[in-house]
């Protein structure tokens, strides 16, 4: 049981939600894509979301601003956040358009607005779930996919609603988090994906 949970915060950590919501977008949506632009854009998205902020975390060890790739610190999340918000921001200017591309463009955004709101946490001293934040706003998105190309999602949407507990119980679990942290994560994953709704639903 202990790895069953264990495995969710590696699985479903937050680096890779982008990359899994362009994925499960590019997986469900009825708009014709060519193979070679949802190629560029997934490598570009691994490139800036993933591989970029690993090695980032690296250098930020080594200089001893951080310890583990889980920021269990507060302190320690500031840096990492800012240069995701810049990182998010890139892709928004550089990968997607707002024409072609309205819905990974404002979930981008989406995620984007929820990870500053975190950063602005931090200079409160207010610690959230990472982890949650991450799997909630790709919950939300798959939401609004089913209802913008009217198509039945109802499985996805339900095993994102197992994996939300899951990660929360995960986090719980490691004494990574406590319930209030996991409800912040949890708001501030899914509010900027709803308000962001109002642009391209």
């Amino acid at each position: 049981m202990n790895l069953f949970l264990k495995s969710a915060s590696y699985i479903f950590h937050p680096l890779l939600m982008p990359l899994l919501g362009v994925i499960l977008y590019y997986n469900v949506t009825p708009r014709y894509v060519d193979a070679e632009i949802i190629r560029a854009e997934l490598l570009a998205i691994a490139i800036i979301t993933v591989l970029i902020p690993l090695v980032v975390f690296f250098l930020l060890k080594n200089l001893g601003a951080v310890e583990t790739i889980y920021l269990r610190n507060v302190k320690e999340r500031k840096f990492p956040l800012m240069i995701q918000c810049i990182l998010l921001l890139l892709i928004v200017k550089m990968v997607f358009d707002i024409y072609d591309d309205p819905e990974l463009y404002y979930f981008i955004v989406g995620i984007l607005f929820s990870t500053f709101s975190a950063l602005i946490m931090v200079f409160f001293k207010v610690k959230i779930s990472l982890h949650q934040m991450g799997v909630a706003g790709i919950l939300m998105f798959l939401v609004g996919i089913s209802a913008h190309f009217k198509i039945n999602l109802l499985v996805s949407i339900s095993f994102f609603l197992f994996v939300n507990g899951w990660v929360a119980s995960s986090r719980l679990n490691a004494n990574a988090h406590d319930y209030r942290e996991l409800i912040l994560g949890l708001f501030i994953g899914v509010l900027p994906q709803l308000i962001l709704f109002n642009f391209w639903l």
